[in-house]
């Protein structure tokens, strides 16, 4: 069975428990208790010691043409938390799977994207080959480290730690299929019940074919810290070889006509 994760960010309440099982189950080490500088979130993003980060995005609420309370003289700064589980997407197309050299990456039985830490030879190929800059190397030993979709758990029937632990069913587990289903009738209570901005994050109609980590969530993709149209760079590969090639025809058409040009002319008593 082909599985995926599906976040729905209208459900997340911010408590993190997805991180806590994630590093409990996997021994990932501890990031440290250090501010930010970004709210209440001590860990600002995915890495090789976070493989589950719960965003934090503040949003101002326009209060203009809303009644003022008679006592308070002056605006309220309102604002609104918004919370999202961001994870490894597990690509359809995936970059850091086609550039690493080692066979180290591999795609499981399950459609996840596996990076096999004994054979990770640390060469970063693959760092700079993520469309979402998920992959990340550890500092001490130079090997490359991102979530695993818990491929343990999952060849023993068990669901990924994070799923289990939510308290709110924000982060659901499933057959991928079924749960593009689930997420666009989800969509459509949504905005049913006047939430217009939700909206779907499954970027299949891109390079990277699609994910195995859908999301829902409020907004744009950027404000999440996810790019709206992602790429896989080897796409670009293509064209590059074929400029090269053109650049290497004329090349060598150049050269047989400075040779021809300049051979000597034969004299008429030869």
């Amino acid at each position: 069975m082909i599985t995926a994760f599906l976040t729905d960010s209208t459900l997340c309440i911010g408590c993190k428990a997805c991180e806590v099982a994630c590093k409990e189950w996997n021994a990932v080490p501890a990031d440290g208790f250090t501010f930010t500088g970004a709210s209440y979130d001590n860990t600002a993003g995915l890495g090789h010691s976070t493989w589950r980060h719960v965003k934090f995005i503040e949003r101002a609420i326009d209060l203009s043409g809303a009644v003022a309370s008679a006592d308070a003289g002056y605006a309220s700064n309102a604002f609104r938390w918004d919370f999202s589980s961001d994870v490894c997407k597990h690509c359809e197309n995936a970059g850091c799977l086609e550039a690493c050299p080692t066979g180290s990456i591999v795609r499981t039985e399950f459609g996840g994207v596996f990076i096999q830490p004994d054979i990770c030879n640390g060469c970063g190929y693959c760092i700079v080959a993520c469309p979402f800059g998920v992959v990340d190397r550890r500092p001490e030993d130079g090997r490359a480290f991102k979530c695993t979709f818990c491929y343990d758990r999952q060849k023993v029937g068990l669901q990924p730690a994070c799923a289990t632990a939510c308290p709110t069913q924000s982060i659901q587990f499933g057959e991928i299929g079924a749960l593009r289903e689930k997420a666009a009738h989800r969509v459509d209570e949504l905005r049913a019940r006047g939430i217009d901005d939700a909206v779907i994050y499954d970027p299949r109609d891109t390079s990277v074919g699609g994910t195995h980590a859908l999301f829902i969530f409020r907004g744009k993709p950027e404000d999440y810290n996810l790019p709206s149209a992602p790429e896989v760079p080897t796409v670009h590969l293509k064209p590059a070889w074929q400029s090269a090639a053109a650049a290497a025809g004329m090349m060598l058409a150049g050269i047989a006509f400075a040779f021809l040009s300049t051979r000597p002319e034969r004299s008429a008593s030869e």
